[in-house]
């Protein structure tokens, strides 16, 4: 529609600024030195959602941090649109790897680097501005609610008590969720899926205090070293997780479904030197996007014990810890993965240590049905404003929360992400293209005249 296009290059600059000025909250919902900035990021949440034409914006407190509920209702017969997004964001640790301060947005060749500038930040605001393009023409053709919370990045503790209390309140007909990637911006595609979580953490003792290695090294079991075993073996030879029963429950894709995923343009030279590096690694038998896809994974998100500072210690440590994730894919309970995890590595511990085990947080895996008219709409937004078809791709990382949409609304989610998987999600240097950012803010409108309509 030409007017959105006219109010939006209008308005492209106050839009980006705007976007700067969210990004500046240092809102870190695991580290509590933030918890100010969590409330002061809730309030101007709020306060986009009525600027931008929201009759209602509401902060609800939880026992941990604030979720902003805003809402316009035109008309009771439309259809009703829920948006979810997140306004929390990772630690920005290491922060000497940053080319820039974590949140001091800065602009270098057209892309936004900052923390959350993609992860949610950046997303979920296109949202908001294309609800201000809307109220702005006069041609709302759905209502919309939103749901921004503060805690996705630490499992979203508290959003199943506000889901389940505000039954009523969120009653609508489809979740859009803007929390996930594209292929390109000339490969245009939807996020069909995401994958499940189980989030652990091992802690493995040994004496009961730390040692002089020199004394003690060679008569005492390091806990470190132990902990490393136990960790490698986690997988066998050919990659494969080797605790059992952890595949027992996954539905193993068809050859019809790989050979769909193959025409997804993917270039595994390309894909090394981003990363920097000389080959990939995973399961064999699968490619690269297969293992990030379709297939469940186990990875070491930290590991730490004795001494780390400057220059040398040698002490043999009491104590060794691991951060332990594994990515679920359909059919696949985070419940049951999290306890085969946790009793395997109690299981395989030597006598000349102690394990203590125990989960930190976990989500289901989610699956968008691509003949639904929800998916639909979607891909023909994305067709009107890329001039393609987006190609349906299963997702590599995990939303938890989209298990309990949908079991307790009742609700189907559609997923309709603009970032890049080269976006630096939860690293060093998280970037947004600018580009990618008045794109989204273009297409969005276009879901809800498309979903009004076939509904």
């Amino acid at each position: 529609m030409n007017a959105w296009k006219e109010f939006q290059e209008a308005n492209k600059d106050r839009f980006l600024q705007e976007l700067l000025d969210l990004l500046r909250i240092p809102s870190v919902s695991a580290k509590s030195e933030h918890n100010d900035d969590m409330q002061a990021c809730a309030k101007a949440v709020a306060k986009s959602l009525t600027d931008a034409g929201a009759q209602i914006a509401t902060i609800y407190e939880t026992e941990g941090h604030p979720i902003v509920y805003g809402e316009i209702i035109v008309d009771p017969s439309f259809p009703t649109v829920l948006v979810y997004g997140h306004y929390d964001v990772q630690p920005a640790d290491p922060l000497e790897l940053w080319n820039s301060g974590p949140f001091e947005p800065t602009i270098i060749d057209g892309k936004i680097f900052a923390r959350g500038a993609c992860d949610d930040k950046g997303q979920f605001y296109m949202h908001v501005k294309a609800l201000e393009i809307m109220t702005k023409t006069n041609s709302m053709c759905t209502n919309i609610k939103f749901v921004i919370e503060g805690e996705e990045e630490i499992g979203s503790p508290n959003l199943a008590t506000f889901v389940k209390a505000k039954k009523a309140l969120l009653k609508a007909d489809v979740i859009l969720i803007s929390d996930t990637a594209m292929i390109s911006m000339d490969n245009p595609s939807i996020d069909i899926g995401v994958r499940g979580l189980s989030y652990i953490e091992i802690e493995v003792t040994g004496p009961n205090r730390d040692l002089h290695s020199g004394v003690y090294g060679g008569a005492v079991a390091n806990p470190i070293t132990i902990l490393s075993k136990m960790i490698a073996a986690c997988h066998d030879e050919n990659n494969h997780i080797t605790i059992p029963g952890f595949y027992d429950d996954v539905i193993e894709s068809t050859p019809s479904e790989r050979a769909k995923m193959a025409e997804a343009p993917f270039d595994l030279n390309e894909f090394k030197q981003d990363l920097g590096i000389a080959n990939v690694w995973g399961e064999k038998g699968y490619s690269t996007n297969e293992r990030t896809g379709i297939r469940p994974t186990l990875e070491v998100n930290g590991i730490w014990g004795g001494y780390t500072g400057e220059g040398a210690k040698t002490v043999l440590p009491s104590k060794a810890f691991a951060k332990i994730s594994c990515r679920l894919v359909p059919n696949q309970s985070s419940t049951v993965i999290t306890e085969k995890v946790l009793n395997y590595f109690k299981s395989i511990a030597p006598d000349n240590v102690t394990v203590n085990a125990f989960e930190h947080h976990g989500g289901e895996p989610y699956i968008t049905p691509i003949d639904s008219h929800e998916y639909q709409s979607a891909a023909k937004a994305i067709a009107t404003t890329f001039g393609k078809d987006p190609i349906p791709v299963r997702g590599g990382g995990s939303i938890p929360i989209c298990s309990l949409f949908e079991q307790a609304l009742g609700l189907k989610i559609v997923f309709m992400g603009f970032g890049l998987d080269s976006d630096n999600l939860h690293s060093p240097n998280e970037k947004y293209d600018i580009v990618n950012f008045y794109k989204g803010i273009e297409t969005i409108p276009y879901f809800h005249q498309y979903f009004a309509e076939k509904k």
